[in-house]
């Protein structure tokens, strides 16, 4: 099959080139259309229960798209009319913003804080400080008066050292857009010029506009990475076509894969740019590999006249085998990831799919054909000759093989992956460090969050719900009281800085209609005592005030959980004990429902990954196992081509582990893909040595051939690729950088796998897929 697709594409290769040209140009016209943006609603595992409870009561209780702005100074306190004049300022310019959910802006000068006055002459309820900010000190004073004897005040929305105040705006999330929300907020912000006060922003809108924000500066890194690419592909190879065509390679796989997803709907992600960067990598090392075999191919072949058609023949009948392996592992691999029950995930999946796919196309056969055209297939660029490095390096490799050494190499490498595979154990779910991973801990962002989180009680909230379908529900004393002893159960946890419900606000109206008296301050004995409380607070309310606290029936309540960050192993520790306080109860007609909010919906996704996780790695590693048992004809050959897999995974997952690196959902469709990217380079050396010990060679000659041949196009992609990927390092995108990191290292272990272990292996082994049809060496 192979010669005779080998010899049809030779045949006819105008009309493939013409072919594959043309719907280039096609789908670039597609290509430039996609979108690059980040859609919350994709980051939801939308069958999981905390999800659905999310999407109830998100337009109720809150959704994950909180803005939480803090306004503070540097002396003094912040009754000063000046400050007090930004927090009014931004209050009000925050209904401007696009998709804000007006009746969801809460601060001092909004509406929603009130004070609640009761007295013989009757029940007063009015804001803190509405419309008018206050002048004189005498009125300053009443304020902070009024703020430190309101428990929902003073310490939620103003600190305790009375330096800070918080402002919070929700968004209505099916019109959200990041990056409008984020240059729009941060421009209110920008515009703040009052000495002495200094203004911060965190938020999921805000986080994710920071990513659209450094986009070009990834895109400029991306680029430069390219030149160097370019520049190091020109400099080893010492030819015009191994530089051109590896790079023709990646451009075509990246233009069909951008088009053909653009047309299924698929928009792009900025964050999964390294997932693009690796894939285009591969097309590249297909190419470099294909044109590595040409060049030695050419030097056998005696007639001129045709000797770029026959070897560009030969190299492709030969590679087409491991090539199109390499690609089908890897296509695999990464499909193993639409099983999430994550809509980006999936997406995300179909669109690494047909971008791997589409390397078939641009690199396995273009390339081949567009080198059977050479003129001077003997010629060289430039007199840069570094080939007696690398011909150095690959003796060592040959010396370690054939040597006794191979064995101090394999119980090397057995010391390795047992230590590494131990390490990895540590290995956490979900974000590892304080404040988003995303960024640098330096960053902005996560500096404006530290700030936040030290002055209150948290950022990021969840909401929990207590209730069921009866009206009124959330007024009856044992709901109420579950929602107490439930606030002071979590409150113990340190992460959780602090809570608010229903309950809090009852017994603080209850002293307030005694005449402040403290003894009071509980709860109603009956339900209409508790419906009667409620009532005195929503007297003077307004759309939306209670939102936070019940619904409109009254039948479903909250408590929402104030968090200092979001570690997976907080959200898994709250969860638990969540989980552990709701067995517990017994409440006629109400139950507990987890759990909604950004923290809520990050549990969610947390959950599906470390119960995906192992289950998605294996079923990789079984797909893997079942394409090389089918091509090879050999069970033992999927179990040996594990051996760089499992090894190049190991190693990564303890560097994750070491580096503080989560597995998230950024990072999970980089290990599934790299599932697949630890096979390729073995592919490529085993199959050679297969095919001279076809040819009669013996072991010694076919192992020195195979490195010298598969072998270099391994040490030269593998060199020019790591070098490349480690410039994203340099990126203001934490997680990108470590990405360009990580996939640096898995490209290291699998060359250096490809190039000493599994040439070892096979000597010491000598599995039949390989040795099964060699001949006798004459």
């Amino acid at each position: 099959m192979s010669e005779n697709l080998a010899s049809w594409l030779i045949r006819f290769r105008v009309w493939v080139v013409g072919v594959v040209f043309l719907a280039t140009f096609a789908m670039s016209f597609s290509a430039v259309k996609i979108d690059v943006k980040t859609v919350f609603q994709d980051l939801l595992p939308s069958d999981h229960e905390y999800v659905k409870t999310h999407n109830e009561f998100k337009d109720t209780f809150g959704g994950s798209n909180l803005v939480t702005i803090m306004v503070e100074v540097e002396d003094g306190d912040i009754f000063q009319p000046e400050v007090l004049g930004v927090v009014n300022n931004l209050t009000r310019e925050l209904q401007k913003v696009s998709a804000v959910n007006p009746f969801q802006i809460i601060s001092l000068a909004s509406k929603k804080l009130k004070e609640v006055k009761a007295s013989t002459e009757g029940i007063e309820t009015k804001p803190l400080m509405w419309p008018e900010i206050p002048e004189t000190d005498a009125e300053l004073q009443e304020l902070r008066e009024k703020v430190l004897r309101n428990s929902l005040v003073y310490g939620p929305y103003v600190s305790e050292d009375l330096t800070s105040t918080l402002i919070t705006v929700d968004f209505i999330d099916r019109l959200l857009d990041y990056e409008t929300a984020f240059e729009e907020i941060n421009g209110l912000v920008n515009n703040v010029s009052v000495p002495g006060v200094k203004v911060r922003v965190v938020g999921d809108p805000i986080l994710y506009g920071w990513v659209n924000h450094y986009l070009p500066e990834t895109l400029n890194l991306v680029l430069l990475a390219g030149l160097i690419l370019v520049l190091m592909l020109f400099v080893l190879n010492r030819t015009w076509r191994g530089t051109i065509l590896p790079i023709i390679s990646g451009a075509v796989s990246a233009i069909w894969a951008l088009g053909i997803s653009n047309l299924m709907g698929i928009h792009f992600d900025p964050l999964v740019i390294v997932i693009a960067m690796l894939i285009t990598a591969r097309a590249v090392s297909h190419s470099v590999q294909i044109i590595t075999r040409f060049n030695e191919e050419v030097e056998q072949i005696e007639d001129g006249s045709e000797e770029a058609g026959a070897a560009a023949h030969s190299t492709l009948s030969e590679l087409l085998r491991p090539g199109m392996l390499g690609i089908a592992t890897d296509a695999c691999c990464v499909a193993v990831v639409a099983l999430s029950p994550i809509p980006l995930l999936q997406k995300l999946a179909l669109l690494a799919v047909v971008w791997v796919g589409t390397v078939a196309i641009s690199s396995v056969l273009l390339t081949p054909v567009l080198l059977s055209w050479v003129k001077h297939p003997r010629g060289y660029a430039h007199p840069i000759n570094v080939s007696w490095l690398m011909h150095r390096v690959l003796d060592l490799c040959h010396w370690v093989v054939v040597s006794r050494m191979r064995y101090v190499m394999l119980i090397w490498t057995a010391i390795v992956f047992l230590g590494c595979g131990y390490y990895a154990l540590n290995l956490k779910v979900g974000d590892a460090n304080p404040g988003s991973p995303i960024l640098w801990q330096d960053s902005a962002y996560n500096l404006d969050s530290a700030a936040i989180n030290e002055k209150f009680q948290g950022a990021d909230r969840m909401f929990i719900v207590v209730g069921g379908d009866e009206e009124n529900l959330a007024k009856k004393p044992e709901v109420l009281k579950s929602l107490q002893e439930f606030q002071r159960f979590i409150e113990v946890q340190p992460e959780v800085g602090g809570t608010l419900s229903v309950s809090d606000i009852l017994p603080a109206v209850n002293r307030t209609l005694r005449e402040g008296n403290p003894r009071f301050e509980e709860l109603g004995s009956t339900q209409d005592i508790n419906g009667e409380l409620l009532y005195m607070f929503e007297a003077g309310a307004e759309p939306g005030d209670m939102d936070r606290y019940v619904d409109t029936a009254r039948a479903n309540a909250s408590v929402t959980l104030f968090f200092r960050d979001r570690q997976g192993e907080t959200i898994r520790t709250t969860i638990a004990r969540i989980k552990e306080f709701v067995a517990e109860q017994n409440l006629d007609g109400a139950e507990y429902k987890l759990a909604g909010g950004l923290i809520g919906v990050i549990a969610a996704v947390n959950e599906v990954i470390l119960s995906g996780q192992l289950q998605s790695i294996a079923l990789a590693l079984l797909v893997l196992v079942v394409l090389c048992t089918l091509v090879y004809r050999s069970s033992m050959a999927g179990m040996f081509f594990m051996v760089p897999v499992v090894l190049s995974n190991t190693v990564t997952f303890s560097f994750m582990a070491y580096m503080g690196i989560g597995m998230n959902i950024n990072t999970v469709p980089v290990a599934a893909l790299g599932i697949g990217l630890g096979v390729d380079y073995a592919l490529y050396i085993c199959d050679r040595i297969k095919q001279e010990l076809r040819t009669g060679a013996d072991d010694l000659t076919a192992i020195e051939r195979a490195l010298h041949s598969s072998g270099k196009g391994v040490m030269i992609t593998a060199f020019v690729l790591i070098v490349s990927v480690l410039l994203v390092y340099q990126s203001s995108l934490k997680f990108q950088a470590e990405m360009g990191l990580l996939v640096a290292l898995w490209l290291t272990v699998s060359a250096f796998t490809a190039l000493f272990v599994m040439p070892a292996m096979a000597y010491i082994f000598k599995p039949a897929f390989i040795y099964g049809d060699r001949q006798d060496a004459v």
